[in-house]
């Protein structure tokens, strides 16, 4: 004998539950503090009760600090908390994506000069923290207003082991692409702004043909203003390099930052804090898409270097053979002159 069992319909009177009829304490304590920066951003759009709950500076402390171990140093927190307009939140949004290449943003900046800039550096391997430092570089000397600006991060005598194992192939060393996350915050902890100048994934790895060594490649493409009617770009390139031997883990050899322009010349200390202001002031990219983003504003900035290289190339070539015509005229006449005397 077989048994049956029926299921009423839901009545009318039925209770619904929304996201609003939660008590706020288990909103804050277990729900928001689960989320992500961007997705907890979009949680404030929801409601008036979501976007008061999203506010308070706890939840973006948190955030910041998870986000970005390097972070969570005293100073680091202090200057954090004290960004306008709302602290460790405008901190986030001024440093989660990329600043863009705005030639239209802070265009009055040879003033501009903050006793020191601080760096804030992470490195993520397979999502998993490999490296973490925090650097302060003073600027008023003269020594750097004159020298090619150049942060390191890691003393080249003290590596840093990591449990990366050390590429064998080509294709494992492309790998790397995909597996290694690095951020790069720059904060002028003089007018309190921040902002991110890696391009999170990288942008190339290359393995030095004689070393062995592997260099991967971070940066993001900041405006250098205009040049007559032509805009200029320029390319804050990170440098991470390894070392390792086959069968064993990589260490971390360099991580430096430094500023180039379309011609590939190091900028020095003064020229990069007028390009640093300006992209402090700047517009700030989406968050979506920006590792694509990054790779891509990359790829056609080398495009543009190897356009330019050759039309200078062709100008110069041009120019030459121009030089040699008139050098043999020159001495076909003086050949001449000698000849009819």
């Amino acid at each position: 004998m077989t048994s049956s069992v029926e299921v009423a319909p839901p009545s009318s009177s039925a209770v619904t539950c929304s996201i609003s009829s939660l008590h706020p304490d288990i909103l804050e304590t277990h729900i928001l503090t689960r989320l992500d920066g961007p997705t907890l951003a979009s949680a404030a759009c929801v409601s008036s009760q979501l976007s008061s709950l999203t506010a308070k500076q706890t939840l973006w402390t948190n955030i910041c600090r998870n986000t970005w171990p390097s972070t969570d140093t005293p100073r680091i927190q202090q200057l954090i908390s004290t960004f306008a307009p709302r602290g460790p939140y405008s901190f986030f949004s001024n440093s989660f994506t990329n600043p863009e290449p705005d030639i239209t943003a802070a265009t009055n900046l040879d003033r501009y000069h903050p006793s020191e800039l601080i760096s804030a550096v992470d490195i993520y391997y397979c999502n998993q923290l490999v490296c973490s430092k925090v650097v302060e570089t003073e600027t008023e000397s003269g020594w750097f207003m004159c020298s090619p600006f150049r942060v390191d991060i890691v003393d080249p005598k003290n590596a840093v082991p990591t449990p990366i194992p050390y590429p064998n192939t080509e294709d494992t060393c492309r790998d790397l692409e995909e597996d290694f996350m690095l951020s790069w915050i720059l904060i002028d902890p003089i007018r309190f702004q921040a902002m991110n100048l890696s391009s999170y994934k990288a942008v190339s790895v290359q393995r030095h043909w004689l070393s062995g060594e592997i260099q991967i490649r971070f940066g993001s493409i900041l405006s250098g203003g205009k040049k007559g009617s032509r805009s200029e770009l320029l390319h804050c390139e990170i440098v991470v390099t390894c070392g390792g031997t086959k069968g064993g883990n990589m260490h971390l050899r360099e991580v430096s930052l430094h500023v180039e322009d379309m011609e590939g010349v190091h900028l020095t200390g003064k020229d990069s804090l007028v390009i640093f202001g300006r992209g402090f002031e700047g517009k700030r990219g989406n968050v979506k898409g920006r590792e694509m983003k990054g790779k891509k504003r990359y790829e056609e900035y080398m495009e543009m270097r190897r356009e330019r290289k050759e039309k200078r190339l062709k100008t110069e070539g041009k120019l030459d053979m121009f030089c040699v015509a008139c050098g043999i005229l020159i001495f076909t006449f003086i050949g001449i002159f000698i000849f009819l005397r």
